[in-house]
């Protein structure tokens, strides 16, 4: 349940998506543009990149709110972004953060997860638990989150103070860097601690597999974790982060939104925008 209360004393609930209530939190603002930003994408592929800029303007078109995305695809060295140093608060998406971290400090020391650790992390991503994520935040301390934020080079990330995870501020420049991490040989995360996460990833409660899987080819394995958030200021934070790979594709997809009257309405943004990017990579 979401707790919306108004009056002289702001409640701001994160509700299901932080799990926490907030009380005299202010909303990051993001900066105001001079100019209306527009989709910017580049492609290998001959033609590839025009049609991307085209479908993903024109599925935005008719939508309110505030839309940051990426898109990377190996495969044809396409790129696309949109508001992509745009700060969001990060509702359940920092989950996938909070793994990361716990598996970067366990390689660390060498070490496997514990039978706790194991439990409290396909919780918080398959379902979006968040206590037990909570309980993982409280574990690993902002000391080794912003450490493996440095390590990972999401410099334009930061984390929730005082217990708050769900209003880390996040980009889409650092959601897709996390994103390439989970998905290709690096030195911040192990192979096994990247298999471990887009197994997780992969394993998403069907009620939850919104956002940028929607109209991902069949033959091409799905690996999501979105997040929701309704605050005061900003109205509804609706966010999917997504990676594809098989049958010859290799690609991942964020979306970050707020400025949403509801949830189901920014959940409809998002997948009016990764139904035209499927399409058009695999046509």
């Amino acid at each position: 349940m979401t707790h919306r209360i108004s009056g002289p004393t702001r409640v701001l609930g994160v509700g299901i998506a932080a799990g926490v209530l907030i009380s005299g939190v202010a909303a990051a603002t993001p900066a105001v543009a001079a100019t209306t930003p527009t989709v910017s994408c580049t492609s290998a592929r001959a033609g590839l990149a025009d049609k991307l800029k085209k479908d993903i303007t024109a599925a935005l078109a008719s939508r309110s709110g505030t839309v940051a995305l990426g898109l990377y695809d190996r495969t044809t060295g396409t790129t696309c972004t949109l508001r992509s140093s745009t700060a969001y608060d990060s509702a359940s998406v920092v989950k996938v953060t909070i793994l990361a971290t716990l598996l970067w400090d366990a390689k660390k020391h060498n070490r496997y997860l514990t039978d706790r650790e194991v439990s409290l992390t396909k919780a918080m991503i398959t379902k979006s638990d968040n206590n037990a994520a909570s309980a993982l935040w409280k574990q690993l301390g902002l000391t080794k989150i912003k450490g493996f934020l440095s390590a990972a080079g999401m410099t334009q990330t930061v984390p929730g103070t005082g217990g708050y995870w769900g209003l880390t501020q996040i980009t889409v420049t650092d959601e897709q860097k996390l994103l390439k991490l989970l998905t290709a040989k690096n030195t911040v995360l192990s192979d096994n601690s990247r298999a471990y996460t887009l197994k997780l990833m992969g394993q998403v409660i069907s009620s939850q597999r919104w956002g940028t899987p929607y109209g991902a080819p069949s033959g091409v394995a799905v690996h999501v974790k979105n997040g929701w958030l309704q605050r005061s200021t900003h109205g509804w934070r609706v966010h999917s982060v997504g990676t594809f790979n098989g049958d010859g594709h290799d690609y991942m997809i964020t979306v970050l939104t707020h400025g949403n009257s509801t949830m189901s309405y920014g959940v409809t943004t998002i997948q009016s925008v990764a139904k035209v990017i499927h399409r058009d990579l695999v046509s």
